[in-house]
């Protein structure tokens, strides 16, 4: 069985930042791409930013220059560093990994974290 679980949501001022982290544990063989997804009330989930085993990342358009992804392949970890916060940042924001475990590959979801960016 695999499981993603986040921590470093939570409340900040705007301007503010956040760190995000996501560690997956369980059987896995190989974690093919991790990615954070944001999904604010009555909208749909949407990709903030993905990133390849070998550390290539891609960011939605709303992010770049704010938001930075990193991994740590041998921690089986995903790293969503938050600067510059904005109001429309908030929302809650969820793990990703398309890995290879007992089965065959597929993607996995953490439980989500809110993120709230208010003054």
């Amino acid at each position: 069985q695999v499981q993603l679980v986040e921590s470093g949501g939570g409340l900040v001022q705007p301007g503010g930042s956040l760190r995000l982290s996501c560690a997956a544990s369980g059987n896995i063989f190989s974690i093919y791409v991790m990615g954070w997804y944001r999904q604010a009330p009555g909208k749909q989930r949407d990709l903030v930013a993905g990133i390849t085993s070998s550390g290539s990342a891609n960011y939605a358009d709303s992010v770049k220059g704010r938001f930075t992804i990193s991994r740590d392949n041998a921690k089986n970890t995903v790293y969503l560093q938050m600067n510059s916060l904005k109001p429309e940042d908030t929302a809650v924001y969820y793990c990703n990994a398309h890995l290879a475990g007992l089965g065959p590959s597929r993607g996995y979801w953490g439980q989500g974290t809110q993120v709230t960016v208010s003054s």
